[in-house]
């Protein structure tokens, strides 16, 4: 039968602080910086959507008033 061998006292101490220096030496950085350009937002499609919402209104309306215009 195997047995565990108990470890010295003063290894368990050292053990835990170079497990404590090896798992900080591994910690991830992460940096929150400002960009560098101006962020922009392009507005022009919901604009787009409108002008053609009213061209198709006026354009069957045109098509209404004026049945044989095609």
């Amino acid at each position: 039968m195997l047995t565990a061998t108990p470890l010295h006292p003063r290894l368990l101490p050292a053990g835990l602080l170079a497990f404590a220096v090896v798992l900080s030496a591994c910690e991830p950085s992460v940096r929150v910086e400002a960009p560098r350009d101006p962020i922009t937002i392009n507005l022009n499609v919901r604009l787009d959507a409108d002008v053609r919402v009213r061209l198709e209104e006026s354009a069957r309306e045109d098509i209404q008033s004026n049945p044989d215009i095609f």
